[in-house]
């Protein structure tokens, strides 16, 4: 066992961290990845603010449940992970049809809020997640 491997294990809130941080940059890949297939398959997906949220978290969704599943999570564990990446928007866009919600707030407050419907699916799983 490296240092690495031995610091992580005797530490599991900074395994737990580790884990969060590559699900972040999984996501990210995956709306990177995804947005321009999107953006040719659906010219003018962009104007359309409900379905370009579902599509952005439908991108983080497969980018983060290819990782997990390189990573050996099981399908539960993906599926609680991906609803993570669903509810803020789902939560948020009544506001925004009725008008009490810009499009950029929509859109801020949705990606800020996955942070902590995140860590509530890995804390439900704490142990699969390395704590």
């Amino acid at each position: 066992m490296n240092h690495e491997e031995a610091t992580v294990r005797r530490y599991p809130a900074l395994r737990f961290a580790q884990h969060a941080l590559e699900m972040v940059i999984a996501m990210v890949v995956g709306m990177v990845v995804l947005e321009p297939i999107w953006s040719f398959a659906w010219p003018g997906l962009s104007e359309n603010v409900t379905a370009h949220v579902l599509v952005m978290a439908t991108n983080m969704s497969i980018g983060m449940a290819a990782w997990m599943r390189i990573r050996g999570h099981g399908f539960a564990a993906i599926a609680e992970m991906s609803a993570a990446m669903y509810l803020p928007f789902l939560v948020l866009l009544p506001f925004h049809w009725v008008g009490a919600m810009p499009a950029m707030a929509l859109m801020t407050a949705g990606h800020v809020l996955m942070v902590p419907a995140m860590l509530v699916a890995m804390l439900r799983r704490r142990r699969e997640y390395g704590w």
